[in-house]
């Protein structure tokens, strides 16, 4: 367990707008900054961080939270692996004690799996430059394609001797567990450096072979790609990690780790297809360049792009394969919203013997003088092909058309119609009726998109907190009247608990939290969800320590449904409560001094939503008498109906004093 003391000086110390920036590209926009959010796809940015307050707000999807909760969900960790991420950046020792056997039995198969990783990753490195072997082999190669010593030990670049256990010894030798350096195919859990036969012989995976390990975008390593020297029959020339539990090959982009700040600075990504083409222009001083690693490139990988740049330029080799892999991938970038463009190499060039004949600033030259609009390079390359046959010109502008219709913004689309419209001289009416059509059948076709509006969406907490613990009955208007009003007052507790309200004497005086939790016990008021109790229990648990504030206290609190809540109510603008923009009990102060917030006057806040509640409460009851009643005159049962009557003035004496005090006023949840 890692000490309170430390946690603390880990929340202290960590600055929003740095943890996040780390995994998002944001831009300034007032006193907060913005981005794409990671949790959802949205080509809007409706991700917001305020460093001022330590939290972070997607208005798209509703996740919200503060610097250890944002690496919980991105990193897909504990609480406490979260804690031990941060504390690393900013260099804080976290004591740690020896697990006990219980701990070590529900230790999380990821960060078991990531410790193996680190090990082998370590072990290939070693294995490269300290083997006889790996020198000869290994480092002679690298050095064969041009890679300077510091270059091979930035990329972490390793080496797996051709002995076919090797590295299977040094594992088990370490304790490792064989789940995890095995890989099973049905619950992906494992690393997969280690093959097993049929005979149940182990093997490494990636003997023979110079190896490149792949980091997660925070620089987990989180598989390894192994590239065999020596040609042999039925051996692909390269090797990958399988899939797991911690890594899809569909979901990782190769460099990106190192490259997303460059990529940020300057606005723009170079792509490319193999890990050596990238590694060759990160030496040659372009270091805003990722590789998809031989694979098709794929939407998820597409939008770790997008959390940093919308421009992309695609590199590929000038010969056929290389075009028409460039052709694969720009649908998808349209579809995203990036402006794309593509640069082909010269014949007999790719990335990485162009970027060992040049240095940065003539690759750079070269690429802004041939890099092509896509709708341009597009028609150029298939109008070649289609020479002056009807039948493939036809499928040519469907094929533009095709793509066209992936972009989302209109303008842009209009622009590229007209374009089209000249190029291939082919009325521009005709191109946005076959766009437009088209459009309705991506529509049609794909299945339902991920939701972007806050209308759309469906929030976990937000369920948490909406969800009445138990109910007999159907949730009524008035039940979610009751559970909005009591998560206005929590909202206050969080807000301003520790603040005093009253004074009751000379020397004392009762703070907002307590004063509204006493009002509520006075009229045995309980949480209608299980979150809103559970925040109660913390508050009357905490709020007499010394130095306690509410808002960092629910803000940094390690439950992250509590914290989540707590982030809601925070990041809400401070604006004129509703209760402002009617008649008020206190309405002669309001004509004096006019508050900008609910903050501003807070005596005369409080009561005022308290007595809203229990206007809320005293109407549910008296439904429910009315109810009780007519049920008891159905059954003919005098002796209910006679109690129930006695209750009767009770209850209307009780709502028209509220009533009364309120102004009449019609309630607002």
């Amino acid at each position: 367990m890692i000490p309170r003391e430390t946690i603390d000086r880990v929340f202290a110390a960590a600055k929003i707008e740095e943890v996040v920036g780390d995994y998002v590209h944001l831009k300034r926009r007032g006193a907060n900054l913005l981005g794409l959010c990671p949790f959802h796809n949205e080509k809007t940015p409706s991700f917001t961080v305020s460093p001022s307050k330590g939290i972070y707000k997607c208005f798209g999807c509703g996740h919200s939270g503060h610097a250890i909760g944002f690496v919980m969900e991105i990193e897909q960790c504990g609480f406490a692996d979260a804690v031990k991420q941060v504390a690393k950046k900013y260099h804080i020792e976290v004591p740690e004690r020896e697990m006990t056997a219980e701990e070590q039995q529900r230790q999380d198969d990821r960060e078991s799996m990531f410790v193996v990783n680190d090990f082998a990753n370590k072990w290939f490195q070693d294995q490269l430059w300290e083997s006889e072997e790996g020198k000869i082999i290994g480092l002679k190669y690298f050095k064969e394609r041009g890679l300077r010593e510091d270059t091979i030990r930035r990329f972490q670049l390793g080496y797996s001797p051709e002995q076919g256990n090797r590295l299977t010894l040094s594992l088990q030798k370490a304790g490792f567990k064989e789940q995890f350096i095995t890989n099973d195919v049905e619950t992906h859990i494992g690393t997969g450096l280690v093959g097993k036969s049929e005979d149940g012989r182990l093997y490494d995976r990636f003997r023979g072979r110079v190896i490149f390990p792949i980091h997660t975008i925070s620089g987990k390593t989180v598989a390894f790609a192994g590239r065999i020297l020596k040609k042999k029959e039925n051996t692909g020339k390269y090797v990958n990690s399988p899939d797991s539990i911690i890594y899809s090959k569909t979901n990782e982009l190769y460099g990106l780790f190192l490259a997303k700040q460059a990529i940020a600075r300057q606005n723009l990504c170079y792509l490319v297809e193999g890990q050596m083409d990238l590694i060759s222009m990160y030496q040659a001083g372009i270091e805003n360049v990722v590789a998809s690693g031989g694979t098709a490139l794929t939407k998820p990988q597409i939008r770790l792009i997008h959390r940093f740049t919308n421009h992309i330029t695609v590199l590929y080799d000038g010969d056929a394969a290389g075009i028409h892999a460039a052709l694969r991938g720009i649908d998808m970038f349209l579809e995203e919203n990036f402006a794309v463009k593509v640069v082909l190499l010269p014949d007999g060039e790719d990335p990485d013997s162009f970027a060992r004949s040049h240095n940065a600033s003539d690759f750079i030259d070269y690429i802004k003088q041939h890099e092509t609009d896509f709708i341009r390079f597009k028609t150029q390359l298939l109008s070649k092909e289609a020479g002056q046959d009807p039948q493939k010109r036809a499928e040519l502008i469907k094929d533009i058309v095709t793509s066209i219709a992936q972009i989302p913004d209109p303008i842009t689309r209009q622009v590229y119609i007209k374009d089209t419209s000249d190029r291939l001289r082919i009325q521009e009416n005709i191109l946005t009726r076959e766009v437009s059509y088209q459009r309705k059948k991506n529509n049609a076709d794909s299945p339902q998109a991920a939701p972007s509006s806050p209308s759309a969406t469906t929030n976990t907490t937000n369920n948490l907190v909406t969800e009445p613990i138990s109910s007999t009955h159907e949730v009524t208007q008035s039940d979610q009247v009751f559970i909005q009003q009591y998560v206005s007052l929590i909202r206050l507790i969080i807000r301003y608990g520790e603040q005093p309200l009253y004074q009751l004497d000379e020397n004392e005086w009762i703070t907002v939290g307590d004063y509204i939790l006493s009002q509520l016990q006075e009229d045995a008021i309980k949480a209608p969800t299980e979150l809103l109790a559970h925040v109660v229990e913390e508050y009357q648990a905490h709020c007499h320590e010394e130095g306690f504030m509410a808002e960092n206290f629910f803000k940094f609190h390690s439950d992250p449904q509590i914290s989540a809540f707590a982030v809601e109510q925070i990041a809400d603008k401070y604006q004129l409560s509703k209760i402002f923009q009617k008649q008020s009990i206190s309405e002669n102060v309001f004509k004096q001094v006019k508050p900008t917030s609910e903050g501003d006057d807070l005596a005369s806040v409080v009561p005022q939503m308290l007595l809203e509640i229990k206007y809320t409460i005293v109407n549910q009851r008296i439904e429910d008498w009315k109810k009780a009643y007519i049920t008891a005159q159905e059954q003919n049962d005098e002796t209910t109906m006679s109690q129930l009557l006695a209750q009767q003035p009770q209850l209307i004496a009780a709502r028209n004093y509220i009533s009364q005090v309120l102004g009449n006023r019609v309630i607002v949840a």
